[in-house]
């Protein structure tokens, strides 16, 4: 493609020449036979040589010029045709030099970040395959491994042992659901269906999911909410989505003898859930990252879709949310629904 590109340009170049040189001549010869047909004497305008000279010069000048900046131009376009076949190909590490004209470098600047988008976008792609593999394996291995043993004989059906693949099922739940969220998120067709709601109502029911996980975890789970309050108009379905993120990443990271609060209030215009924590809370240089998709840190687990699925969720319903947290001091993530929603 690129020495495709370049023959063609040069072809275009000597045509060129061959035009400049005809025209030129034609000048001459027609200022020529005009001055015959005044007939001016020869020896009067022996400059006419000089001349002929002097515009066969600068007509040469001009081609060197005109050479090296088509030179200049095309070399770097035909870096960016090369780069264009290996992305076409699947090379989203191909990278162009930004050289030539101001024109052409805003070109390979241009192709240079898509090339990075896309390259970003294929190893998020390939960490979503990897990670949704495991995240949906896991407990999946765990509930096989359970029911296998009790229909054995080697487990107890035991309320106990109920429990844990209960709750593994709510693990697996909880993956799907998020995976269809970014399907379609990404496919532009979420819908929300709002109906009046009690937030702390949502609260209470999104704890009580949790209640037998944070016992096994040795966490106490607390709600701080008075139900009847007031009532929103939100999708309660989405909202607990959300909720149920929040609690479970509260859960995963608050050691044994903490404890995760669940609150509703009302500030001004707004109402404000949240969900606290005492746990290790969040490093300064992760913090600002956390709602991004496919963010991790490094003692993070999970596939990154959580809290980046939660602030869409969120944002669909005109809201605000938002992290604060101190390392040692645990993490609170701030939910703010308008009174009008």
């Amino acid at each position: 493609m690129r020495g495709r590109f370049i023959r063609r340009v040069s072809c275009f170049f000597v045509i060129f020449i061959f035009f400049l040189f005809g025209i030129g001549a034609l000048f001459v010869w027609l200022l020529l036979q005009l001055l015959a047909l005044l007939q001016v004497p020869a020896e009067t305008y022996g400059w006419v040589i000089p001349l002929s000279v002097l515009l066969f010069v600068l007509g040469l000048a001009f081609l060197g010029w005109a050479g090296r900046g088509l030179r200049r131009m095309s070399m770097p376009v035909g870096d960016l045709l090369e780069a264009s076949d290996r992305v076409a190909n699947g090379d989203y590490s191909a990278r162009v030099r930004e050289e030539g004209p101001q024109e052409v470098r805003s070109l390979a600047h241009a192709f240079n970040s898509m090339a990075e988008c896309l390259q970003t976008a294929d190893e998020q792609r390939r960490s979503l395959l990897a990670d949704a593999t495991h995240e949906l394996r896991t407990p999946l291995t765990v509930i096989q491994g359970n029911l296998e043993g009790m229909l054995d004989g080697m487990y107890p059906p035991d309320a106990a042992r109920l429990n844990s693949v209960l709750e593994e099922t709510r693990i697996l739940s909880r993956r799907i659901d998020d995976l269809r969220t970014l399907a379609l998120v990404d496919s532009g067709v979420l819908q929300l269906h709002k109906e009046p709601a009690d937030p702390a109502v949502l609260l209470g029911e999104t704890a009580a999911a949790f209640r037998a996980q944070a016992e096994t975890a040795g966490v106490s789970l607390q709600v701080d909410a008075a139900p009847g309050i007031l009532l929103l108009n939100l999708d309660a379905g989405r909202m607990r989505q959300v909720l149920s993120n929040l609690v479970a990443n509260a859960l995963r990271y608050t050691p044994a003898g903490g404890a995760v609060w669940l609150v509703c209030r009302v500030e001004n215009r707004w109402v404000v859930l949240e969900v606290q924590d005492n746990g290790p809370g969040i490093s300064p240089e992760d913090l600002p990252h956390v709602f991004d998709r496919f963010y991790k840190a490094r003692d993070s687990s999970g596939m990154g879709l959580g809290l980046s699925i939660a602030k869409q969720l969120v944002d669909a319903h005109g809201g605000e949310i938002a992290a604060l947290s101190q390392p040692g001091e645990g993490t609170t993530i701030r939910i703010r629904l308008p009174l009008g929603t």
